[in-house]
């Protein structure tokens, strides 16, 4: 069984890109028109990484959905309403939804094939409540109106964005880098064999593309040397392997830096996330897919309707946060002098930047379509030491006009 994801590098269209607002994505078109044909896949031995993250297998069993006590405080559901969950994953909150309100009716769509299969084994267990649907958030417009969804269809939604804990946790999905599988990181699954995967990526954009992929997605800040060290590597093997690109990282970096990084619960954090993390938000164009969900919500939702919104790093916050203030996301954000020399300096500490963003949201910059309930709202001290995962969540919530 070949180790990489396709027989051969294609070039996508714009329907896998997008139309993002991100400049960079110009570039990256141009670097994918070269096909890439790997000669033999990937066959050696790579030591697994004895990392943070491994920890987490034994905690909790399959998936905890994240802040469901606040989610279901704002979102205020009524007997016999109607709940859009743009993300059922799990199903965690959906089947919290269902169990707390009577007579409710979920709408529980998700992109991913083994989300829609446990969406459908929901169904059963709440006849005529549950109605699955399979798709991407910019394909829902023409998906719903089958159900008979139509603009202020919606009572409340629901968007949980990033990647599950099923995704994670599953070693042939290729999403961490703690457990050795393929090189994948689609969250389509194989609904569309000429989508290029994660190791099509690592293949084939040339050294300056990568390294402007992990600074616009990843953030991170030792981009040129990552980039170097997989072109570098690729030379040699094709990438087509979690652990294998997640050796080649830790490689461009000395022992002693490779788990001197600390995620919010100061636990070390190996210098390879960052790159996972912008391979992923590539690969299945995550930012322009959640604007998708966001303008979903905002065509779906009766006035009056409320919207939770969960994020789990900087680049999903900032967009949730600047399209709920009705911002023209196509022009870059505004940011004051103190803010952008934060960002030059470590990206990953923006914990002195939230204040000041709470005290900017409070005086309000008035959205001609939302109105915000309370300013952004992060797990409990206990639920975080209960499910490690939930340490970076935030939750937005607001009401259509």
């Amino acid at each position: 069984m070949p180790l990489y994801c396709s027989r051969f590098m294609v070039a996508p269209c714009k329907r896998t890109l997008g139309n993002t607002s991100d400049h960079r994505s110009r570039m990256f078109r141009r670097c994918w028109r070269k096909l890439w044909r790997p000669e033999r896949p990937y066959t050696g031995s790579v030591t697994e990484f004895r990392n943070s993250e491994m920890s987490t297998q034994n905690e909790k069993p399959f998936h905890t959905p994240v802040m469901v006590k606040e989610v279901l405080q704002f979102l205020d559901i009524k007997a016999g309403q109607v709940v859009l969950d743009l993300t059922f994953g799990a199903g965690g909150h959906s089947k919290a939804i269902l169990q707390s309100v009577p007579g409710v009716t979920v709408v529980a769509a998700d992109r991913d094939p083994t989300a829609f299969q446990m969406a459908q084994h929901l169904a059963e267990e709440y006849p005529g409540q549950v109605k699955p649907v399979l798709g991407r958030f910019s394909e829902l417009n023409n998906l719903l109106p089958a159900l008979g969804l139509g603009p202020g269809g919606v009572d409340a939604a629901l968007l949980d964005a990033g990647c599950s804990s099923m995704q994670m946790d599953s070693a042939e999905r290729g999403f961490s880098l703690s457990k050795d599988g393929p090189l994948d990181m689609r969250m389509d699954g194989d609904r569309y064999p000429d989508m290029p995967c994660a190791a099509d990526v690592v293949n084939a954009l040339d050294q300056q593309a990568l390294a402007s992929m992990l600074a616009a997605y990843g953030e991170e800040r030792h981009t040129r040397k990552i980039a170097a060290a997989i072109a570098q590597a690729r030379s040699v093997y094709p990438i087509g392997r979690t652990l294998q690109l997640a050796s080649i990282v830790a490689g461009a970096f000395p022992a002693s830096a490779l788990y001197a990084r600390r995620d919010r619960l100061q636990r070390p954090s190996h210098v390879a996330t960052k790159t996972f993390q912008a391979l992923r938000i590539f690969v299945n164009d995550e930012l322009n897919e959640l604007h998708a969900g966001l303008r979903v919500a905002q065509t779906l939702l009766r006035p009056k309707g409320r919207l939770c919104v969960l994020t789990f790093h900087s680049l999903e916050d900032r967009l949730t946060k600047r399209f709920l203030r009705g911002e023209d996301l196509a022009a870059p954000p505004r940011r004051s002098l103190r803010q952008r020399a934060k960002a030059q300096i470590r990206l990953e500490e923006e914990e002195h930047e939230e204040e000041e963003e709470n005290e900017e949201e409070e005086k309000g910059r008035e959205s001609k379509y939302w109105v915000s309930l309370k300013k952004v709202i992060k797990p409990s001290e206990e639920e975080v030491q209960e499910n490690p995962r939930a340490r970076s969540a935030k939750l937005r919530t607001a009401v259509r006009r």
